[in-house]
């Protein structure tokens, strides 16, 4: 068998069909999840933006729902909610 010179090999550390997350969904990993409270939240953002999953949904600048298919369950949006306003908790997840 002849090997492959350089100029044959493919490129490495190319994701040729980027994004690819979206086709893995994630959130059976997790071991508790966010409840959110819509009542409570006043819509600052600060858990969308530090969500490292996406799975916080926002539309015309509000807070519309939690993608539990992708949610990890890390807790961040808890701990970046505003300590007065709570509208996150973390709560065990229910198999």
């Amino acid at each position: 068998m002849k090997k492959k010179g350089w100029k044959e090999l493919p490129e490495g550390a190319i994701i040729p069909a980027a994004p690819t997350s979206p086709e893995f969904k994630t959130g059976d990993w997790r071991i508790q999840k966010p409840v959110w409270n819509e009542d409570k939240c006043v819509h600052c953002l600060l858990c969308w933006l530090y969500c490292p999953d996406s799975a916080i949904k926002v539309k015309d600048g509000k807070v519309v729902a939690f993608d539990y298919e992708y949610c990890k369950g890390c807790g961040i949006c808890e701990q970046v909610c505003p300590p007065k306003i709570r509208a996150i908790e973390m709560v065990k997840e229910e198999i």
